[in-house]
């Protein structure tokens, strides 16, 4: 693989040029992956949407800081109404 004097070079090499002609001159790499929290993507009606930012801007909070902490205080409530 060419060398490169500036990371500027080697970008405007590699969009002119396919990666896998020097696939097999790469190195092999090892490393592991511990994902320790995930997140969930749901969709919402617009009209919710705009009515969440209102309120969390008014709160000057972000609206997934809003919605997380309304959702957690409706579980919590449906869970202790559950026997």
């Amino acid at each position: 693989m060419p060398k490169f004097s500036s990371l500027d070079k080697l970008v405007e090499f590699f969009d002119t040029h396919d990666m896998g002609e020097y696939w097999d001159d790469m190195p092999e790499v090892h490393f592991d992956i511990d994902i320790q929290r995930r997140t969930h993507l749901f969709a919402l009606d617009e009209d919710v949407a705009e009515r969440l930012t209102v309120i969390a801007k008014a709160k000057r909070i972000p609206s997934k800081t809003l919605i997380n902490k309304w959702l957690r205080e409706k579980v919590l409530e449906q869970t202790k109404a559950t026997p």
